[in-house]
């Protein structure tokens, strides 16, 4: 039975109106196919280039928050909102980002796809996000940006980093998990869209909440800490504690991602579509 209203569906709706959440979850499925299935050269390019969207994100948030004066949610608020070009480039301009990649589980969970696809699409993107990253900070190292406001933007990035290689691992994982939740329904409603207007609204909120908030996300961390370490002494960063952050967040994210997005939706719109495809096999 329907459970929202655009599922009723009917002919009055148009072409305008937003897909509604058990056709959104019928996209994704059906995305999470065709991204597990990418020829290895098309994912690690596109994957590369999100990294570099999402580090593009990290700056312009790194820029916004430096020496801002507007109070502390306040600031957080407008640095969320620079934080979402990221996702924004991304979802438009195209490109394969880790976390957003985690809904590929639906397609899992429907067994339309294996778990050798689906752990060969994570691992090559995740690699391409990082070399994205890595990438991007080499060029913004050698443009000088930590140089802007004085030197501020710099002490900025430094501070930053710190902040997240000082979590504990208990911390940094709840933290990524509830960073994903918030990612991959940016990309669910985005997936609601049928204009690029309605993306850019659609993925705006919950990407500027999760920053605002202060949560973790794994591969905008692939940027933040080797940013920091580029800038600071490097006994400011002791490796233990830039693993510990990658591993918790990253691990984390998946968490949040799979079970509390993928796994929720799957369960409330696709479930019977396995039983289906069973017994008519």
């Amino acid at each position: 039975m329907p459970t929202h209203p655009a599922d009723y569906a009917s002919e009055s709706i148009s072409d305008h109106d937003a897909y509604a959440p058990r056709e959104i979850a019928r996209r994704v499925e059906a995305l999470g196919v065709a991204k597990a299935r990418a020829d290895t050269t098309t994912l690690l390019v596109l994957a590369i280039l999100a990294g570099a969207f999402i580090s593009l994100g990290a700056l312009f948030f790194t820029v916004v928050v430096t020496k801002a004066s507007l109070g502390f949610g306040i600031n957080r608020l407008v640095g969320g909102a620079a934080f979402s070009l990221g996702l924004i480039l991304v979802a438009i301009g195209g490109g394969e980002l880790f976390t957003g990649n985690n809904l590929i589980a639906m397609a899992w969970a429907s067994g339309r796809i294996g778990l050798r696809e689906l752990l060969r699409n994570w691992t090559l993107v995740y690699a391409g996000n990082v070399l994205g990253c890595l990438g991007t900070v080499a060029l913004v190292v050698f443009a000088n940006i930590d140089a802007l406001g004085g030197g501020d933007v710099g002490a900025t990035a430094i501070q930053i980093a710190k902040g997240k290689a000082a979590l504990g691992f208990g911390e940094a994982f709840a933290r990524g998990i509830l960073c994903n939740a918030f990612v991959c329904l940016a990309v669910w409603l985005a997936m609601s869209a049928r204009s690029t207007t309605d993306m850019i609204l659609a993925i705006m909120p919950p990407i500027t909440a999760f920053v605002a908030i202060g949560l973790e996300h794994s591969i905008a961390n692939w940027f933040f800490l080797p940013y920091g370490i580029a800038l600071a002494a490097s006994s400011a960063f002791p490796a233990a504690d830039v693993a510990r952050n990658l591993v918790a967040v990253t691990a984390g994210n998946i968490v949040g991602g799979t079970l509390l997005v993928a796994g929720v939706y799957w369960l409330a719109y696709l479930r019977g579509d396995r039983v289906d495809r069973a017994l008519s096999s």
